[in-house]
This record gives C-alpha cells, structure tokens and sequence, in this order.
C-alpha cells in the first residue's frame, strides 16, 4: 500500500511539472538589449535551423526591446511519462503478487517451525534416554526434512536466489538431510550388527543355562501374559516416551488418544486421537489403521461430529471400534461407530455430575472418565450423593447400562487423572510441572483402597486424557498436545490369595 501512494504521488508531480511546463512556453517574455540589431539578422546567410521568425517586438519607455517568443513544446518527454506510468502500475500488479506469495510462504513456514520444535523435542528426548534410534525414526526424520526442502525451494523460485537468508536455511538443510543419511547408515553399519550379535549370544546363554538346569529341573513363575490379569499391583511406570505432536497443532492441548485394544476385523490395529477444542469439546477426530502410518501422518481417516453430537472433556475411549464419549452439557454417554461416524447408542449415567462439577483437577470438563481394562468398559466419575469422591462404575458396552458401582473415599477434584488396570482404579496427582504421582489404588475385587507412591516423570504439565491398553500394557497420555506412551509393570501374582 505504501509503494502504490509512492508511485501515486510521483505520477501526480510529473503531470503538473508537464502542465507547468506547458504555460510557461505560452507566456515567456525575452527581453533584448536595444543594440542588438535585430534587423542585421535578416541581411546575412544564416545555415542554422530558424527557432523563430517573424518576430514584432516592441521598446518600452527605457529603450528596451521586447518581444514574445512562442518556443514549441518538444523539449519535455510526455511520451515517456506516459510509458513510465505503464510501468509504474505493471510493477504494483507484480509486488502485489509477491506479497500474497510471502505471506503465503510465512504461513508455511509457522507450521514446518512447529514440526521442528516437535522433532527437536523427539531428538533431545532420545539423546537423554536409553533408547536407541530405529529405522523408523530415521524415516520419520527424512520425511520432515524434505518437507523443509520443499518449502526452501519455493522460496527460492519466488525470490530468485537474491535472498542471503533463504540460501542459507537451503544450505543448512541440505547439510542436515546429509547428516541424517550419514547417520542411518552409521546405524545400519553397527548397531543393528551389535543388536543382532546381542540377540545370538543371548540365544547361547540361555541354550547353556537350559542345558545346566537339565538334571535339577526347577518349578519357574509363569511369565505376565498381555492382555490377562495373571500378575499382581502395579509396580513401576517408565520414562515418558513421545511418539508426536498431535496433527492439529499446538493449540490443541487437550484431547485423548490410544490405540483400540480389540479392533474388529479385518481391521489389525486402529490408532485414534480426539483434541479438543477450546479445551472443552471435540468436534474432529481421526484414526490410523497402523502405528506407522500415525507416525508418518499416512492414510488418516478423519470424522466430523454435529453441532449436537459434540464430546465434552477428556474422558473418551475407543474399544472394539466404537468411540464413546460424554455428550457435552449432560450426563449422557454417547456410543459411535467408527466405521460409519454413525450414533449407534446414547444412555444417560445416573446421579453422575455434569459440567465441571467435580472434574479432576486441573483438567476441566472431564466429569464423566471412560476407560478400558481387560473385562470391558468403565466409567469413573463423581456425584452429588458421593460428596464429589470418585464413582467407579463397570459398564455394558452393548447396553451402556451400568451393571455394578462402587464409591470411594477419595475426592475426584483432589486427583489430577485416573485409569483402569484388572478391575483396579489408579488415581495420579501434580507434584511439580515435570513430575506426576500415582498416589491412589482402589481393588473393585476386594473393595479396598490403598495409598501407594509410584512417581514418574511428564514432558509437559498436565496430563489431560490417559487411557490404558490391556494388550500391551501401555498408557497412551495426552500431555499437553504431545501423544505419550508410558510402558507399565506389574509384581507377579501372588499364589496365597
């Protein structure tokens, strides 16, 4: 806008130059010496052009000749101005062009800067941690880096090389696409032949520790089996493992997310998430129908919920295909099928308290919890009959119609987030901004609680949405925006109860 008013203005002052110029050739007045003599000009040959002829002047009371001269109007280039505007209004088309060209650049750019914090943190996290890099994550930081490149190239077109800056961020991330590709095959080159020689002499020492307990055979504990309850209480959590950000960005910090831990066929696997907007209800989720394709944002299918049939809270949960959730403003649990985004049932919970009432603390909205075990459907909430303590309650998940409840002693807004495992509540709470605690256990079997101290760490403040996997014993946590997987164990079974 403000190059237009410039060149505006610049054509504005050469039309009036041009129009000055003009008045001044019909008004300029030469005045001559007396002695000039005029009349001698018309006896000598003269070979020069003739400016001007037939001249009648006159001499004023001084004795000085006057007379007017008309000078012909070719000495300023109209023509040119007149072309210089042409081009002046075919410049303001061009930058205008490149304007919308940057901006669109720039935004661009915001959401590539985002899959960089996303993967510094991956990076920093591996490099802290004992894991080690897999195949996969090289992959995953391949994908992200030619996605910059692309971005980069772009930008070069629109700019035509002039730009220093651009030329750079080209340069260094080439030399990173580089880098990541020395580091693969560095990868290939020796840890995988270190893994695989670890794999063989573990396969030795257990072949001769077989061989040694030959002749004194000795009854062994049976292993945990995934997916059974044939083990004790929880004994330890892991290190938070970030698995990404969630695909709509960072202004989605609350949500859910998980894998279902009894996808119907032919379906093998299904990977969902569910952020929330506003932080309070869920208009959009999407599914994957592998971890690999979640990871590498390959074949999402998304679903649209109506303005009447939004999710309130953090508290939804996937199993055998269907998502169920609690429909916002009531104490009603919605049932939709996955495959179709189709409501298949919707059932009110009894007594159960309703927006915000009694939500865990620091999670709002999420008065009424889904969860998932080995036996089926949960719902962990609180009413006004149980004085705000949590509410455990073991669903039909045909029906949604509640089959038993039991109430606790423990105040729901006291804890930050809870789960399932085996029939057994866990309830967390916020030590630091890094730090969470599991601090609570309920038995539905033996309808006792326990006070228990099991710390462990977060990438972020507040855990949102936590849902347990039966098959692999894992915790998929939504912390913040950023998916999370934490790995649990368990003590083994004790054989006296």
């Amino acid at each position: 806008m403000k190059m237009r008013m410039k060149m505006m203005f610049f054509i504005t002052c050469l039309v009036l130059l041009l129009n000055s110029r003009s008045y001044l050739a019909q008004t300029t007045t030469i005045r001559l010496p007396d002695n000039l003599g005029l009349h001698s000009m018309s006896h000598e040959p003269d070979t020069t052009p003739v400016l001007a002829a037939n001249v009648t002047g006159s001499v004023d009371a001084n004795g000085v000749c006057q007379c007017t001269v008309y000078l012909p109007d070719t000495t300023f280039p109209a023509d040119r101005v007149e072309q210089l505007e042409i081009q002046a209004s075919s410049l303001l088309i061009s930058v205008e062009i490149e304007i919308q060209k940057i901006l669109e650049y720039s935004s661009k750019i915001v959401i590539y800067e985002s899959h960089l914090q996303n993967l510094t943190l991956r990076v920093e996290f591996m490099e802290n941690s004992d894991i080690s890099f897999t195949e996969l994550d090289f992959e995953l930081v391949k994908v992200e880096i030619q996605e910059l490149e692309i971005l980069i190239s772009q930008l070069k077109g629109s700019l035509n090389g002039s730009n220093v800056i651009i030329e750079q961020l080209f340069v260094k991330i080439h030399n990173m696409s580089l880098t990541i590709n020395n580091l693969e095959k560095l990868d290939k080159n020796n840890v995988l032949i270190i893994r695989r020689e670890i794999i063989a002499l573990r396969k030795q020492l257990k072949e001769c520790e077989e061989a040694r307990n030959q002749t004194k055979p000795t009854p062994t504990q049976p292993s945990i089996i995934y997916g059974s309850c044939d083990h004790g209480p929880l004994l330890n959590i892991s290190e938070p493992f970030i698995v990404q950000l969630n695909w709509r960005g960072f202004a989605y910090k609350a949500g859910a997310w998980g894998r279902d831990p009894a996808p119907v066929p032919p379906k093998k696997d299904l990977y969902w998430q569910a952020p929330l907007k506003d932080g309070r209800y869920m208009d959009y989720y999407r599914q994957y129908g592998s971890f690999d394709d979640l990871l590498l944002y390959k074949n999402p299918k998304d679903h649209i919920l109506a303005s009447n049939n939004l999710a309130q809270g953090s508290g939804m949960v996937v199993y055998n295909n269907y998502l169920y959730y609690n429909l916002m403003n009531s104490r009603q649990i919605r049932k939709v099928d996955m495959n179709t985004n189709g409501i298949v049932l919707t059932k009110e919970l009894p007594g159960a308290a309703l927006n915000n009432r009694f939500s865990y603390s620091g999670t709002p909205w999420q008065d009424i919890d889904l969860a998932v075990d080995e036996s089926g459907l949960w719902a962990i909430y609180a009413t006004e009959e149980s004085t705000g303590n949590i509410v455990i309650s073991k669903l039909n998940e045909t029906t949604l119609s509640v089959e038993k409840t039991w109430v606790t002693r423990q105040y729901k807004p006291a804890a930050s987030n809870a789960f399932i495992v085996c029939g057994v509540l866990y309830a967390t709470k916020t030590i630091t901004t890094r730090q969470e605690e599991i601090f609570y256990m309920y038995d539905t079997k033996t309808n006792q609680d326990t006070k228990i101290s099991i710390p462990f760490k977060k990438v972020m403040e507040i855990l949102h949405g936590i849902n347990y996997n039966p098959p692999d014993h894992k915790l998929y946590v939504y912390n913040d925006g950023y998916l999370i997987t934490y790995d649990l164990s368990f003590y083994p079974k004790n054989t006296n109860s």
